[in-house]
């Protein structure tokens, strides 16, 4: 079975990123287990205003440092309309603080802005690095932000996220079916498959 890399160290992606490739027949591989450590370098790679430039970055950077086994590397954010697609490529780190203080500060911002006005996307883009060369994919999921959070699962913007499809906020549903309608599940098998997949798709 193919070995490839999970580049990222954030644990909530791990997770998603490790199921979706051991669906699609892969081993994935930790940064940790091949013996990359953290390194001050890697708080400069984020540093492009478009999710595919810091995908291609981060793809770059540690394919250059895992021995030549093929890396997935993603960037991924909350776009939401009323913000004029806010925090974006800026989600991670867009408080300042943690996942809890940015969910607060999203709330906070749109605390005058109507139900009807709060539509938001997850937008990822997935990157394959290896000898060969690279290839990406969008994956796009379409929601809105609810008045205050719900559920525990899940990380980043998932307690506030009102799915479309799932009618139901990403934070309140297991993993699984989480995965058959968020942005990185998309982004991450039309990677594998090279099944395209519309941006702008919505529930029916």
């Amino acid at each position: 079975m193919t070995r490839v890399v999970m580049a990222t160290r954030s644990a909530g992606k791990v997770r998603e990123l490790r199921a979706l490739l051991e669906q699609a027949g892969l081993t994935p591989v930790t940064l940790e287990a091949l013996g990359v450590h953290p390194h001050p370098d890697e708080d400069a790679i984020e540093q492009f205003e478009t999710f595919e430039d810091n995908a291609r970055a981060k793809a770059a950077y540690y394919a250059a440092r895992c021995d030549g086994l093929p890396v997935v590397a993603e960037d991924s954010g909350l776009c939401v309309d009323a913000l004029h697609g806010a925090p974006g490529v800026h989600s991670k780190r867009w408080s300042g603080g943690d996942d809890a203080h940015n969910v607060q500060h999203l709330l906070h911002q749109l605390r005058d802005v109507a139900d009807t006005a709060r539509g938001a996307q997850y937008v990822c883009v997935a990157v394959w690095h290896d000898v060969s060369g690279v290839r990406e994919a969008r994956g796009v999921t379409q929601g809105r932000i609810s008045r205050a959070p719900c559920g525990t699962g899940g990380f980043g913007y998932d307690p506030v996220f009102w799915s479309t499809e799932l009618h139901a906020c990403f934070g309140a549903v297991a993993a699984e079916e989480k995965a058959r309608v968020s942005h990185r599940a998309r982004a991450v098998q039309a990677l594998l498959t090279g099944a395209p997949v519309d941006p702008r798709r919505e529930a029916q």
